[in-house]
C-alpha cells in the first residue's frame, strides 16, 4: 500500500506534517481497505477488542443497547475519524458500530500500536490528540443531552456535523448531505422519533435550516450557532504546545 492509498497516513497528516520513516510505521499497521456496505456491523458491544479502525470513505456510528430494547447511539464518525481508540486498554468491545453508508475502513491491531509510541514522538502525541478531542466532543455531548432542550440540542446536533464536514471538506457550502435517518438522530438526542420530527419543523419554521430527507440546508448560519449555544473550540487540536519544537513542522 503507497501512503497516498492509506488512509491512517492521510488522517494523521491532518495533525502534523509526516517524514517517510513515520509514514512507513503508520502503514506498517493497516490491513488494507475492506469495502462495506450501509448497516453493517463492524463489531458488536461485548466482541473482542484487538484492533482500530479508520474510516476512508462512508460513515458510521457507534451504540449502546439499553434493557428496555432502546439504544444510545454515542458518534458519528465522518471520513478519517478513528473507531475504537477509546477500548484500546480493554479486552472487549463497549459499544457496538454498525456503518450508516457504504463505505471504506482500514483496520489495524493493537498490539503494533505500542511500536509507535517506543519510536515516535510525534505520531504518540497524534494518537493522544485524537483521543483528547473525542473525549472533548463526549463532553460536549452530555451537555448537550443533560442541559439543553429539543430545539437546541438539534440544532447543536446540526451545527457540529456541519462544522466537521467543512474541516473534511472547506469548500462544503450550506446545503450537504446528512445520512442520519430520524430514529438516528432519535436515539442520539434522547428524544422521540415523533419529537425529532416536530423540532425539525420548528426549525424550519424559524428559518434557521430544512432537512428535505437526508440533505440539510442551513438558512441562518450564525443565527443557527446562537441559537445552538455552539462553541467550535472543542472541534480544535493543536501539537503547538507539546510537540518539541524540532519536531513541529517546518522546524
Amino acid at each position: 500500500m503507497s501512503e497516498k492509498d492509506s488512509c491512517i497516513v492521510r488522517h494523521f497528516c491532518h495533525y502534523s506534517q509526516l517524514g517517510a520513516d513515520e509514514k512507513e510505521l503508520l502503514m506498517s499497521l493497516e490491513k488494507g481497505p475492506v469495502s462495506l456496505s450501509a448497516h453493517e456491523v463492524l463489531w458488536e458491544e461485548g466482541d473482542l477488542a484487538g484492533e482500530l479502525c479508520t474510516i476512508s470513505a462512508g460513515w458510521a456510528y457507534s451504540y449502546r443497547n439499553i434493557d428496555d430494547g432502546s439504544r444510545q447511539v454515542l458518534d458519528v464518525f465522518l471520513p478519517g475519524d478513528v473507531i475504537g481508540l477509546r477500548e484500546f486498554a480493554f479486552t472487549r468491545r463497549l459499544s457496538g458500530v454498525v456503518m450508516l453508508t457504504d463505505g471504506v475502513v482500514c483496520r489495524f491491531p493493537h498490539r503494533n500500536i505500542v511500536d509507535i509510541f517506543e519510536r515516535s514522538t510525534r505520531l504518540t502525541s497524534i494518537f493522544f490528540s485524537i483521543s483528547g478531542r473525542q473525549q472533548m466532543m463526549l463532553t460536549e455531548r452530555l451537555v448537550n443531552l443533560g442541559r439543553r432542550n429539543a430545539f437546541e440540542k438539534t440544532a447543536h446536533m446540526v451545527f457540529e456535523l456541519y462544522c466537521r464536514l467543512k474541516r473534511i471538506d472547506p469548500d462544503l457550502g450550506l446545503s450537504f448531505e446528512l445520512p442520519l435517518s430520524q430514529q438516528i438522530f432519535a436515539d442520539a438526542l434522547g428524544l422521540s422519533s415523533v419529537h425529532v420530527s416536530r423540532t425539525f419543523t420548528e426549525l424550519r419554521e424559524e428559518n434557521l435550516l430544512i432537512r428535505d430527507r437526508n440533505r440539510i440546508t442551513i438558512l441562518d448560519e450564525k443565527r443557527l450557532e446562537s441559537v445552538a449555544g455552539f462553541s467550535e473550540g472543542y472541534l480544535e487540536e493543536s501539537l503547538q504546545s507539546v510537540l518539541p519544537e524540532a519536531d513541529l513542522p517546518g522546524a
